[in-house]
C-alpha cells in the first residue's frame, strides 16, 4: 500500500479505515449476537409448536375407529409454504400423524425428548402418554441461515454510507484543523530569497508551535547573519574609496611632475592598479546593496525611460555611438522595481557586453513591450559548460578581457531580489557566435 506523502492524508486515511474497522467488527459482534438470539426465538417457537400440536394430535388419534390405524395428512385449506413441518408416531415408531408438506425421510427415529440437529433441519421431540405417542416438528436449518444473511445485509447497508461519510467527514475535520499549518506554509513559501522576517505563528497547534519557534530562531540567525556579512562588504568597499581616491590622485600628481622615465612607468602602473581596485570597490559595494534586498519600488517606474538614460551615459563614457544599438517598444514598460537596482542591474549587463564583445559589432540592448531585457554581444561562443558558472562571483571563464568577474554575479542578485531570472545564452538565437543575457522584469498588467 503506498502511503500519501501529505500528512493531511495520512490522517485521513488512517482514521477513516480505522472507523471502518470499528464498524466492521462492531457489524460482526452484533451479527452474532442477533444469530444467537434468533436461534433461541426459533427454538422457543419450535418447542411451543410441539407443545400445541401434540394434544390435538392425541385427541385426533385417540378419536379414530381402531380399524383406521394408518397414517394420515393434516389437510390445508390453501397451498402454503410450511415453516415447520411435523410427524406423529406411537411407540414402534409407526407413522400415525404428519403434515401435509413432511418429509418421513427427514425424521430420525424417536430418541428422546428436546432438541437435535441434523444436516438439513433443527428438530423439536416431545412425547405423551407415558411414551406412547410422540411428535417430531422439524423446522430447515436454510430458513435460519437465510434470515441471518437478511439480517447480516440490513447491517452492511447503511454501513457502505456510513464509511464513506465517515471518510468524508473526517477528511473535513482535519482539514479544517490543519488551516492554520498550510497558512504557516504558505507564509514560508511566499518569502523570497532576501526575505529572513519571523513568520507569524500564534495560531498554530501546540505540537507544532516548537517548529515554528525554531524556524523563525533560523531565520533571525542568518539575517543577522547576512546582515553582518553585507554590511561588512559594504563598508570596506566604503571605506576603501577615499584612501584609493587620495592614493590615485597622488600617483597621478607624480605622473605630471615626475621627469624620470622609469619612476613615470611605475607610476602609471600604480595608477591602473588603484583604478582597478576603485572599480572593485565600486563593484563589491553594487554587489552588498543587491543582496540587501528592497530592490522594489511602491510606485511603478518606467523602465524604458530609465534604460534611454544608462545607454546614453554608457555610449559617451564608451566614447562611440555606434557601440551600443537600443531597441525600445512605444510605450512605456511600467515595473515596480527600484530604479537605483535596475540602473545597477543593466549598467553591469551593458559593461560586461562591451567588455567581453566584439569591438567592430555593437551590443544590442532590447527592451521589449512584455518587460523581457536582452542584452547580447557579438564575439566567440561561450561553451555551454561554463554558462551557469559565470553568474557566481569572481567567475570569469575564459575571457581575455581585464575585469573582477563581479558584473553578471551583480545582475543575478537583483534579478533573484525581484523575482526574475537571469538566463544565459551562448551563442546568440539565429547565429553561430555571440553571447546574450535574458531577464523577464515583473511588469505591470
Amino acid at each position: 500500500m503506498i502511503t500519501p506523502k501529505s500528512l493531511q492524508w495520512r490522517l485521513s486515511l488512517w482514521l477513516g479505515l480505522g472507523i471502518a474497522l470499528v464498524w466492521a467488527l462492531a457489524a460482526a459482534v452484533t451479527t452474532q449476537n442477533l444469530r444467537h438470539e434468533m436461534d433461541e426465538v426459533f427454538d422457543s417457537a419450535l418447542a411451543e409448536t410441539g407443545q400445541r400440536l401434540l394434544p390435538l394430535a392425541v385427541r385426533d388419534i385417540i378419536g379414530r375407529d381402531s380399524e383406521d390405524s394408518a397414517s394420515q395428512s393434516v389437510a390445508t385449506m390453501r397451498e402454503h409454504d410450511e415453516h415447520f413441518t411435523y410427524v406423529v408416531r406411537n411407540a414402534e415408531g409407526q407413522l400415525l400423524l404428519r403434515s401435509h408438506q413432511a418429509d418421513p425421510a427427514i425424521f430420525p427415529p424417536f430418541s428422546g425428548m428436546g432438541f437435535s440437529d441434523t444436516p438439513s433441519h433443527r428438530l423439536y421431540s416431545d412425547a405423551a402418554l407415558q411414551g406412547t405417542i410422540t411428535i417430531t416438528v422439524a423446522e430447515p436449518q436454510a430458513r435460519r441461515r437465510a434470515l441471518a444473511w437478511q439480517v447480516l445485509i440490513g447491517l452492511a447497508r447503511p454501513l457502505a454510507l456510513i464509511v464513506p461519510i465517515s471518510l468524508i467527514g473526517v477528511w473535513a475535520v482535519v482539514r479544517l484543523s490543519m488551516t492554520s499549518l498550510r497558512r504557516f506554509r504558505s507564509e514560508i513559501e511566499r518569502r523570497g530569497a532576501g526575505d529572513l522576517t519571523v513568520v507569524a505563528a500564534g495560531d498554530l497547534p501546540s505540537e507544532i508551535r516548537p517548529v515554528a519557534q525554531a524556524v523563525n530562531q533560523l531565520l533571525e540567525r542568518l539575517r543577522r547573519a547576512l546582515e553582518a556579512e553585507r554590511s561588512f562588504t559594504a563598508n570596506s568597499a566604503h571605506e576603501l574609496r577615499t584612501p584609493v581616491a587620495a592614493a590615485l590622485a597622488q600617483a597621478q600628481r607624480l605622473i605630471i611632475e615626475t621627469t624620470d622615465a622609469a619612476a613615470r612607468k611605475r607610476a602609471l602602473d600604480i595608477e591602473a592598479a588603484l583604478r582597478r581596485l576603485s572599480g572593485l570597490s565600486e563593484k563589491l559595494m553594487q554587489l552588498a546593496r543587491a543582496e540587501g534586498g528592497r530592490l522594489h519600488s511602491a510606485e511603478p517606474v518606467d523602465t524604458g525611460a530609465l534604460l534611454r538614460m544608462i545607454v546614453a551615459e554608457l555610449t559617451v563614457s564608451a566614447g562611440d555611438a555606434g557601440r551600443i544599438e537600443l531597441v525600445l517598444p512605444d510605450a512605456p514598460v511600467l515595473a515596480h522595481i527600484d530604479p537605483d537596482a535596475f540602473a545597477i542591474l543593466t549598467r553591469n549587463l551593458i559593461e560586461n557586453a562591451l567588455k567581453h564583445g566584439s569591438l567592430t559589432d555593437p551590443v544590442c540592448v532590447a527592451l521589449s513591450i512584455d518587460g523581457l531585457l536582452c542584452v547580447a554581444n557579438a564575439g566567440p561562443a561561450v561553451p555551454q559548460d561554463l554558462l551557469a558558472p559565470l553568474l557566481n562571483p569572481f567567475e570569469r571563464g575564459r575571457a581575455q578581457a581585464k575585469g573582477a568577474g563581479l558584473g553578471l554575479a551583480i545582475a543575478k542578485a537583483v534579478a533573484t531580489g525581484t523575482g526574475s531570472r537571469l538566463e544565459l545564452i551562448s551563442p546568440r538565437e539565429g547565429r553561430e557566435d555571440g553571447f546574450e543575457a535574458r531577464l523577464q522584469i515583473g511588469r505591470l498588467a
